[in-house]
């Protein structure tokens, strides 16, 4: 929600409390199929193309998709050749009866796989409770693909401001986004699993590119999100309907079969892409992504555009990742725009969530940071780790605490499936224009662009009309995120 021609903005249809809906089928979770044990970043592997409906085809979003390239075998190694008595050769022919079977399972796995579609490539893999005996060769490698620790990082509002759009914007008329937050990429590769907030719906020019009150991005818009490195996308927020089921398929589309993505989530094109679930593989753990918003700025058309957060939803939703997944992640748009306090809806919307089963939950759409929680679930056996608010990142806005963003870090032991370590590096989106633009409120003024590390803004702040400092705005942020939970504020050194 952009504040750049108006104090406060509020959504018409934002309820008080979520209210329920019926309960919906249980998702069909994907079957993923197994990784290499330490990919680094995790890469998807090879998936056919998303089919697109009739209504979104001729937008030519389908044939925009790009191709991945599949992994190629790796080379065996020479085999010394010996003579073998006949015990050792019973013991050969035992073992290459098992590799057989093996290998007609993972080709099973494979064309299930290709027969199914969903909306990140992220890699498949088999549900709980499909692994083979204890003391096998199958589960020693399980384990050790288990081993190590997974980097999850996770970022506020990036938000198509008309101001954004016309400074990415280049002389022979396409957009490049990249240049605004290209100093945040090398932050991205350091982590496995890079969450990002597509806070604003891009469809293209057919819908007409547009800033407040009603969004619409180009297509380049969610390309440089993805060049940044960002590669499990909400894209569910109260702007995602600002012009209806054309612009939501077209948003969509924009994210079909992209390489390294692994998931996207918060919209869809039709109910059964609702009903779908996204999981994906990294270091042999399988993670969901769920998505929901509690409210939207228009009244939603379908049922299934958008998802819309309700009890029933999401019971019937996190609960079947729960099953077939290690580890669950759900998006959550919530909370009082500009607050930094946690409101009633939200931590009953939280308290559920970790009883469902989620072990992180990603919180926006305030706008500005809000504190992070640790909740247990009702039998006190799991615990998740709760942001309320992870603010802005990409935006122009003017308040100085929705220009304060960052990295929410969080450490995944592989084998406990657990968060060991929470941090954030805070980060600051800068732009310029003079006192008399500001005064005027010249939005279209600002120039310059550019977003970097907090510790690393002094002198980027100097030049701002924002009369505030590193310290100020470091201690504040320190003082928001530990309010309930210790976390470690860390310099872009430390990350």
């Amino acid at each position: 929600m952009d504040n750049d021609l108006r104090n406060r903005f509020r959504g018409i249809n934002r309820p008080a409390a979520p209210s329920p809906r019926p309960v919906r089928p249980a998702p069909v979770v994907r079957s993923p199929q197994a990784v290499p044990s330490t990919p680094k970043p995790p890469m998807p592997v090879k998936q056919p193309q998303r089919p697109v409906p009739a209504a979104t085809d001729k937008l030519g979003y389908a044939s925009a998709g790009l191709s991945q390239q599949g992994n190629a075998p790796s080379a065996k190694p020479k085999k010394n050749r010996k003579k073998f008595g006949k015990k050792k050769l019973i013991i050969i022919s035992l073992a290459l009866v098992l590799l057989a079977g093996g290998g007609a399972f993972a080709l099973k796995q494979r064309r299930d796989s290709n027969s199914s579609y969903g909306f990140g490539n992220g890699e498949k893999t088999p549900p709980p409770g499909n692994g083979v005996p204890n003391g096998t060769l199958e589960t020693e490698r399980a384990k050790q693909a288990l081993a190590g620790t997974i980097r999850l990082v996770a970022t506020g509002d990036m938000i198509g401001h008309e101001s954004i759009n016309a400074n990415a914007k280049k002389a022979d008329g396409s957009y490049d986004y990249l240049p605004l937050m290209d100093k945040m990429k090398p932050y991205f590769e350091k982590a496995d699993v890079r969450f990002c907030n597509q806070a604003t719906p891009a469809g293209g020019e057919q819908f007409g590119i547009s800033g407040y009150p009603v969004f619409n991005a180009p297509l380049a818009f969610p390309r440089g999100i993805e060049a940044v490195g960002c590669n499990v996308i909400n894209i569910g927020t109260n702007h995602t309907n600002d012009k209806g089921q054309g612009l939501i398929d077209a948003t969509v589309a924009a994210w079909d079969n992209r390489p390294g993505v692994l998931a996207v989530a918060g919209a869809n094109r039709s109910l059964g892409e609702q009903n779908q679930s996204d999981i994906f593989t990294v270091k042999g753990l399988k993670i969901a992504f769920i998505s929901y918003t509690t409210y939207t700025n228009n009244a939603s058309v379908t049922p299934f555009g958008i998802n819309v957060y309700s009890d029933a939803l999401a019971t019937a939703q996190v609960a079947e990742a729960r099953k077939n997944a290690d580890f669950v992640i759900v998006s959550m748009r919530w909370g009082t725009e500009y607050s930094p306090d946690i409101n009633g809806p939200q931590e009953a919307i939280a308290q559920k969530l970790t009883n469902l089963g989620a072990d992180v939950i990603l919180g926006h759409g305030p706008h500005v940071l809000e504190p992070v929680k640790k909740l247990k679930n009702a039998d006190g056996s799991r615990e998740s780790t709760v942001w309320y608010s992870l603010g802005n990142f990409l935006n122009t806005q003017i308040e100085t605490e929705a220009l304060i963003g960052g990295f929410a870090v969080m450490d995944i032991d592989a084998a406990t499936k657990k968060v060991t370590k929470t941090s954030f590096m805070p980060t600051y989106m800068h732009y310029e224009w003079t006192a008399a633009e500001k005064r005027a409120n010249s939005l279209l003024a600002r120039k310059n662009l550019t977003m970097v590390p907090l510790d690393q803004a002094g002198e980027l702040m100097a030049k701002s009309q924002m009369g505030s400092s590193v310290k100020a705005q470091t201690d504040r942020v320190t003082a928001i995120l530990n309010k309930y939970t210790p976390v470690t504020i860390i310099t872009s050194s430390q990350y």
